[in-house]
C-alpha cells in the first residue's frame, strides 16, 4: 500500500513537471513559429477548397516568414 502511494505521488509529480514544461513551449511555438487554421467557404477558391466542396481545408500558418518580411508574390496571407 505504501509503495502504491509513493508510485502515485511520483507519477503526479512527473506529470506536473512535464505539464509545466510542455505548455510554455507549445504556446511559444504557436505564437512565434506556426499554427494550424481551418479555411472554410468560397473566398479562397480555387487555391483552397477546390470544386466548391463544403469541406474545409486545414493549413499551416507560418509566422516566421512574416517576422522576417519574407513574403513573396503568390503567397497567401492570413490575418488572424
Amino acid at each position: 500500500m505504501a509503495q502504491a502511494q509513493g508510485l502515485g505521488k511520483r507519477y503526479i509529480k512527473a506529470f506536473f513537471k512535464g505539464f509545466f514544461v510542455a505548455v510554455p513551449v507549445t504556446v511559444t511555438f504557436l505564437d512565434r513559429v506556426a499554427c494550424v487554421a481551418r479555411v472554410e467557404g468560397a473566398s479562397m477558391q480555387p487555391s483552397l477548397n477546390p470544386g466548391g466542396k463544403q469541406a474545409s481545408d486545414v493549413v499551416l500558418l507560418n509566422h516566421w516568414s512574416i517576422r522576417n518580411y519574407d513574403v513573396q508574390r503568390g503567397d497567401i496571407v492570413s490575418l488572424v
